[in-house]
């Protein structure tokens, strides 16, 4: 069931069907949660080439890449869940103070309702998929809009849906901005939304008129730091597979490197031989680099070559929106280039003296999604750590942090709010509801009007 529409009276209509859906009770049990995160492992199974070749039409990007990013890494999120599902549905006791005894207390799990999922470009069928899939796994029903941008995969993921999910419960509505601004007008449960934070204060502000709670999946400039201590050619692989996955297009890619200056040259030089041997003399050739998503960002991409100087790559071919995995060096901190995310295959890379420095670099700046550290120095380590802010982080390695299904992901400040992957999914999308339960078998008369002097100082002992 797909509808491609700007009108505001079939998406009411819509949500109408889905909050009847919830209200019945359908959607709370185990056993449905479990069979629609089972469909939803079928489908990416069952459809990974067609996904792939939807994900290579929007992004030029390989099917492994896909595979990797999206259709895998899903599949492997989604059956975390179901792993661990009937423990996270169940009532959680917690310690009774003794003027309610006898009774108990508990946090029940219930899910918020009817929720908005709207899903991003950059990885169309991860960033779509795996929040509507912790939706589900806490029981709600779910309105998934996919983006535009990535046309090809929108359209997949409309057509797959239906044949494997409840229609009832779960439906994909389809189209551009007009479409996003009438969902928006609608009332929510919860909106979780990936994307640029421009959109997500446009958001968070529609949101506001309905007293919805938002997740936002933002981004920033997420910085690395190669201290000395670092092994460098480890480093260099990491950092350059962590940049130039998905052409850049990745809202944890490293945005640009703080590199200590005794071994500045060092790293550079390897960076630039590792770009090398990872994608040939001639980049444009590998299967392993995509394109940019629109002319639009290929034209923004190409205004930040200004910013500094180019040291390998800097090649651009509009016609195939092809840009070069490119570094740069003597990097204008006034620049765009370092004020705008870049969202593509521009890596800064800069001389810093000390650690410190680079820690006031990164505090400088608005907080970040991600923050890089390659180091063998555990106090460097702990100061990096310590006294900067960011939405994850990762010691000797790029962007993985996102693998680890048992570590929230979200932002901090403009980078986003709220979490999920894993139990943090589940959690995003549950009210922790209270509940003290008391036995009638007992009722002291103390409890209750007149309160005498002796039930006063009888009240007293136990409070």
């Amino acid at each position: 069931m797909t509808q491609e529409s700007t009108s505001s009276e079939p998406i009411e209509t819509a949500i109408n069907r889905l909050r009847d859906s919830f209200h019945s009770g359908k959607t709370r049990s185990y056993e449905w949660r479990r069979s629609q995160l089972q469909a939803i492992v079928r489908m990416l199974k069952e459809n990974e080439q067609v996904l792939g070749d939807a994900m290579h039409q929007d992004l030029g990007r390989s099917h492994f890449e896909g595979f990797g990013s999206e259709t895998n890494f899903c599949a492997n999120e989604v059956r975390h869940s179901l792993k661990h599902l009937r423990g996270w549905m169940k009532p959680e006791r917690v310690p009774t103070p003794p003027v309610l005894q006898p009774g108990n207390c508990h946090i029940h799990r219930e899910p918020l309702g009817v929720v908005l999922v709207m899903g991003a470009w950059n990885y169309p069928i991860q960033l779509t998929i795996g929040p509507a899939a912790a939706a589900i796994s806490a029981g709600n029903c779910v309105i998934i809009k996919p983006s535009e941008i990535s046309s090809a995969c929108s359209r997949v993921v409309a057509e797959l849906l239906p044949r494997y999910l409840d229609k009832d419960c779960v439906q994909v509505i389809e189209g551009g901005i007009e479409t996003s601004t009438a969902l928006l007008e609608q009332r929510f449960d919860h909106i979780f939304y990936t994307g640029g934070a421009q959109v997500g204060r446009i958001v968070m502000t529609a949101a506001a008129r309905h007293l919805c709670p938002v997740t936002l999946e933002l981004g920033g400039k997420s910085p690395v730091f190669v201290d000395r201590s670092a092994r460098i050619g480890v480093a260099a692989r990491r950092i350059v597979r962590g940049k130039y996955w998905n052409t850049g297009q990745t809202c944890v890619a490293p945005d640009y490197v703080l590199v200590h200056e005794e071994i500045y040259d060092r790293f550079v030089e390897e960076a630039r031989n590792t770009i090398s041997r990872f994608y040939g003399e001639d980049p444009s050739k590998s299967a392993d680099i995509g394109r940019i998503i629109n002319q639009r960002h290929f034209d923004r991409l190409c205004s930040l070559l200004d910013g500094g100087t180019v040291v390998i790559g800097g090649q651009t071919d509009a016609e195939s929106r092809y840009i070069a995995p490119t570094m740069l060096t003597d990097v204008k901190l006034d620049s765009p280039l370092m004020s705008d995310e870049i969202f593509g295959p521009l890596l800064p890379i800069i001389k810093v003296a000390s650690c410190d420095e680079a820690i006031s670099f990164i505090n400088q700046r608005e907080k970040p999604l991600a923050l890089y550290l390659f180091s063998r120095d555990k106090e460097v380590e702990h100061k990096v750590l310590t006294r900067t802010s960011s939405g994850g982080a990762c010691v000797n390695e790029t962007i993985m942090h996102l693998a680890a299904p048992d570590l929230p992901f979200g932002g901090v400040g403009p980078s986003g709010m709220g979490a999920y992957h894993g139990r943090a999914g589940f959690e995003t999308y549950t009210h922790r509801k209270s509940v003290l339960s008391r036995s009638t078998l007992i009722d002291p008369s103390m409890a209750y009007p007149p309160f005498t002097e002796g039930k006063q100082k009888m009240a007293r002992r136990l409070m």
